[in-house]
């Protein structure tokens, strides 16, 4: 039997799911006709040696590892874009999804029914029960208000992770997706020009078999992020965007431990100057860490010191300009709220530069 569908299977630390989870694919699609490509984001905990030590026996088993750089969305558009398969299905793989339905979902597709099966949790028969707490299920009710606005498309769960189309679609609109944030149904969706022809299916969302979720708190922030991207991603970087977002609070952060020590503590402007601009640096790089660069995380003490000391090493120059600049504004005479924006805007394109390439590794 050829090759007929390819499943992808975007991973973060999933090693002892997988072969449980290709025993559930056979069981659902039989023996031939189908491959499953793990994309693994350089696990910690060796599933990419897991996915290679069953390809060794199962040629139906692919893998690709990517280092230096992590996200759903992007891992499940390079998987997309590395099978020959006519028909893809992007799912999880800590078996939240139920693989019985990929052969209903693969025929509605095959048979013209609809350019797109999903699974979904809100249409009748389906459910949330899965879903961590109460929180997560408000929040992805949320969510898809929302996608319902951004893409125009009327479906219970366009935030599904679980859908089959064809793979053709997807690489034809592959330079036209962001890859950002965790919901490549949404980026496909708002992405297509012509109307998207939409079947969803009742899926039952199913309790992790191992494991713990990957989505936390800056998965919300992930969320929005994609919408931006969406809407005004080619008018202004979504990766400066972010950047600017989070010095902006670096901004309210300086002018805060501004006041305090030169108004309430009665200090010299200079010294409190470099004291707040300290605070913000550190301030910054710890949300940039986790919000802007969340694709290339630093973790762990060493690293983090690692990186927070890189951070403050190549923003120097930018701290040296804005302390400078700020103080010489001050001392003519300009009231000191608006020396220290103009010294903060001044060292904000250094420290951009700078720490995107050699904090956290290249710009993007």
């Amino acid at each position: 039997m050829s090759l007929g569908l390819a499943i992808i299977l975007p991973t973060l630390n999933e090693r002892v799911n997988l072969a449980p989870l290709v025993r559930r694919l056979e069981a659902a699609l039989g023996e031939d006709g189908w491959e499953a490509i793990i994309v693994d984001d350089d696990s910690a905990d060796g599933t990419a040696d897991e996915a290679r030590r069953l390809s060794r026996s199962d040629p139906r088993i692919r893998i690709i590892q990517r280092i230096g750089r992590r996200g759903l969305a992007s891992a499940a558009i390079e998987g997309i874009c590395a099978t020959s398969a006519p028909f893809v299905a992007v799912m999880d793989a800590d078996h939240q999804h139920d693989p019985a339905l990929l052969r209903p979902m693969l025929e509605a597709v095959k048979q013209g029914q609809c350019d797109v099966a999903v699974a979904s949790r809100f249409v009748d028969g389906g459910n949330a029960d899965g879903l961590a707490d109460n929180t997560r299920k408000r929040g992805s009710r949320l969510a898809n208000r929302l996608a319902r606005q951004i893409t125009g498309v009327r479906l219970s769960d366009p935030m599904s992770g679980y859908f089959v189309m064809s793979a053709d679609r997807v690489r034809a609109l592959a330079p036209r997706l962001s890859g950002i944030g965790f919901k490549l149904l949404l980026d496909i969706l708002a992405a297509s020009d012509a109307p998207v022809q939409v079947q969803e299916f009742p899926m039952q969302l199913a309790q992790r078999r191992a494991g713990e979720s990957k989505l936390d708190r800056a998965v919300i922030f992930e969320f929005l992020v994609g919408l931006y991207e969406r809407s005004f991603g080619q008018i202004i970087p979504t990766r400066f965007a972010l950047f600017a977002t989070v010095g902006a609070l670096g901004v309210v952060v300086h002018l805060a431990v501004l006041g305090i020590i030169f108004i309430a503590a009665g200090s010299a402007f200079v010294l409190a100057q470099a004291a707040a601009t300290l605070a913000a640096m550190s301030f910054n790089f710890w949300l940039n860490n986790w919000l802007t660069y969340r694709d290339q995380q630093i973790r762990g003490f060493l690293p983090l010191l690692k990186g927070w000391s890189g951070f403050c090493a190549t923003c120097a120059v930018g701290a040296f300009a804005n302390v400078a600049a700020a103080t010489l504004l001050e001392n003519g005479g300009v009231h000191w709220v608006f020396s220290a924006i103009a010294g903060i805007i001044l060292g904000s394109v250094w420290n951009y530069a700078l720490s995107s390439r050699f904090v956290w590794g290249r710009f993007r």
